[in-house]
């Protein structure tokens, strides 16, 4: 997390949050109140697995809305294309580097809600995202990992 305890996020991030929020409340949460409900009206609620169930999931939807409101108030969105300095490493930007052995990768340096190890979206407070950050093109970086040092050098840096 950054230092002075905001949460830095891209537009896009937000945006999702915002419509995880949006799924969770006008569609999510309605539907098991209806199925709570329906259990409900079966009888017996204490032996009843599906009310049991429907009211478990709807304390959950609601710490996942608590949660997430609150994260909102937290964060500050920063475009990447509005970096003023595109010749270094900042948050948002599309940093593709090369190892030791010849092969490229391409990061995107986000949040910490945004990071997806899959996509290659890595936060910003990763240990690779830390070396970056601040450098330009054709700088060599060395990455303390898990599992041991690495060395990079950055081939390109975009922002979208």
């Amino acid at each position: 997390m950054a230092r002075d305890d905001r949460i830095l996020i891209t537009p896009q991030g937000r945006q999702k949050i915002l419509d995880e929020i949006e799924h969770l409340w006008k569609v999510e949460r309605p539907r098991v109140t209806r199925e709570v409900a329906d259990a409900a009206a079966l009888g017996d609620r204490s032996e009843n697995a599906e009310y049991q169930y429907g009211k478990r999931r709807l304390r959950e939807i609601d710490r996942r809305l608590h949660y997430l409101r609150k994260r909102l108030d937290r964060l500050t969105v920063i475009d990447p294309k509005s970096v003023a300095d595109k010749s270094r490493v900042a948050f948002g930007a599309h940093v593709t580097v090369e190892d030791e052995d010849g092969r490229t990768t391409t990061y995107q340096i986000v949040g910490p809600d945004e990071s997806d190890a899959d996509a290659n979206r890595i936060s910003i407070d990763a240990p690779m995202a830390r070396a970056l950050l601040g450098k330009r093109e054709g700088d060599e970086v060395e990455v303390r990992r898990p599992r041991g040092t690495a060395f990079f050098t950055i081939v390109a840096i975009r922002y979208e």
